[in-house]
Parts: C-alpha cells; sequence; structure tokens
C-alpha cells in the first residue's frame, strides 16, 4: 500500500526531530553534570589565587592565565596565514594541480591527531629552532593545528559571496584587491569570524600539543615573556586528575568548568559577531 506522502513527511519529520534530540540530551547531561560537581569550588579565590599546598588548594589562576596567552598566541600565528591563503584559493588561484595538492593538504592536516602535532612542535621549534619549552613554540604549534579549520572555513565563506559582487567592482573598474579589501571581506565576515573562533575554541582544550611544547606540572607564577614556560587549564586538569593523589573531586570538576566556561564563551563570541555581521550583509 503506497504511503501518503504527508504521512511521509511526518515520519521523516519525527525521524530527524528525534536525532536531534539524541544528540542535544548527552550534551545537557554532561554540561549539568559538570556544572553540579564543580559549581562548589568556584570562588574569586579559585579564579584569582595560584595552586598551593601540593595543588590541593588555591586556585587555577596561572592556568587561567597561561590559556588566555596561548589563544591570543595562537590568534596571532594563524589568522594572517590561514585567512590569507583562503584568500589565495578562492579569489586568485586557478583549478590546477597546485591547488588541487593544497587543498589535499589541508584536508589531510584537519585529520592528523593532535599529538602527532605536538612532536612537530617539539622537534621544530623546541628542540632545532631552541625556542625551548616556551609560550612561542605552544602559539605556533597551536597555530599551524589551527589552519586546516580557518582556512577552509573562510574558503568557502569567500566562495559562498555571490559573483555579482565581483562583476560589479570590475565593471566599475576597481582591481581584484579592491573588490576583496572593500566587497568581498566584508560580506564574508561572519563565515570567516565563526570559522576564526571555532579554530581557537579547539586550541585552547588541546593538551597533547602544549604537553609537548609549553605546558608546566606547577608554576606558581605568571610568565614574563614568550620564552617563558606557562601552566594551561586542560593540561593542568590532566594533572590533577591523575598525577596528584588525594586530589579533591570539587577542584578537578571546578577546572573543568572554567574550561568549559572558556570555551562557550568563545562560542557565545562567535554566534554574536556571526548575527551583527549577518543583520549588515547585503545579500
Amino acid at each position: 500500500m503506497k504511503i501518503p506522502r504527508y504521512t511521509m513527511q511526518k515520519i521523516a519529520f519525527a525521524i530527524i526531530t528525534t536525532a536531534a534530540i539524541s544528540v542535544g540530551i548527552p550534551l545537557v547531561l554532561v554540561i549539568g553534570y559538570i556544572v553540579a560537581q564543580g559549581i562548589g569550588a568556584l570562588s574569586w579565590e579559585f579564579i584569582s589565587a595560584a595552586p598551593r599546598n601540593g595543588m590541593r588548594e588555591g586556585g587555577i589562576y596561572p592556568a587561567l592565565v597561561g590559556t588566555v596567552w596561548l589563544t591570543i598566541g595562537t590568534a596571532v600565528t594563524s589568522i594572517p596565514l590561514g585567512v590569507g591563503a583562503a584568500i589565495y584559493l578562492a579569489e586568485y588561484a586557478a583549478d590546477n594541480w597546485f591547488t588541487r595538492t593544497i587543498r589535499l593538504a589541508i584536508i589531510n592536516l584537519a585529520g592528523v591527531p593532535s599529538v602527532v602535532y605536538g612532536l612537530f612542535g617539539l622537534g621544530l621549534f623546541v628542540i632545532f629552532l631552541r625556542f625551548g619549552m616556551s609560550i612561542l613554540a605552544g602559539s605556533l604549534t597551536l597555530g599551524i593545528m589551527t589552519l586546516p579549520v580557518i582556512i577552509t572555513t573562510t574558503e568557502q565563506a569567500l566562495v559562498a559571496v555571490p559573483q555579482s559582487f565581483r562583476v560589479v567592482n570590475a565593471s566599475l573598474g576597481g582591481t581584484t584587491w579592491q573588490g576583496i579589501r572593500k566587497v568581498i571581506l566584508p560580506q564574508a565576515l561572519p563565515g570567516i569570524m565563526t570559522g576564526i573562533i571555532l579554530g581557537l575554541e579547539r586550541a585552547a582544550g588541546e593538551t597533547a600539543p602544549i604537553l609537548f611544547t609549553v605546558a608546566a606540572f606547577f608554576l606558581p607564577r605568571l610568565p614574563h615573556s614568550v620564552f617563558d614556560q606557562t601552566m594551561a587549564l586542560p593540561y593542568h586538569l590532566f594533572v590533577i586528575s591523575t598525577q596528584v593523589p588525594g586530589m579533591p573531586i570539587r577542584i578537578q570538576y571546578g577546572t573543568a568548568l572554567v574550561l568549559m566556561v572558556f570555551v562557550l564563551t568563545m562560542n557565545l563570541l562567535a554566534t554574536l559577531i556571526r548575527r551583527y555581521y549577518r543583520r549588515r550583509r547585503q545579500w
């Protein structure tokens, strides 16, 4: 018997809705559990003080500051190079074996495990270039790891801008770069900013790359230059969860909660920026 068209539509809608709920429920449960376990540890001392008594007391301030510095360093390292490469691929490069090879390399880099990036950063930046275990070495490693996300999302955002914008720019006598700078980039900015912040989110939450290049087990002081080591929230969470006996469970989950809030705040920022520039978009 043939099923009516609208019945099939209702069935498909029910399946899709169930799939969406099935994805959302574990996320809500994980976030709710971390909040419930870690909210008791949050206080001004926890945020603003250094660890003490074998990291069983005090706070996470050095690790929080170190994560912020590494995120900033990653942004400085990856955004100009990533956006520049995407502009070349989307606006200047011809479709030939060279550009296809570059895109294939970017796809492959996106699938490389983060621990491999950490070993690469250890060999190149820490040992060969003699940067040592430092913020500079960690930022460069995280920047390379973030590049595939930024390049891919930026190129897609640029390609999505209607071709008519480019045609009008050329008809008015504008150069390709003038069109990119004054027309294409502003129109593609929501997608570009989303890709950048998503890439930085991944860098902020990674442990393996900073384990080999920058993270310190315990440093009660703040770094003074880019050649200093620093603590970082992901590695600090790993340390207090696996290497410190007798660690209060609330401190572990409190640290996880702060890291989660840090990442979700960046996600919220990306959403707000995207909505703002989408309202200003002309297509």
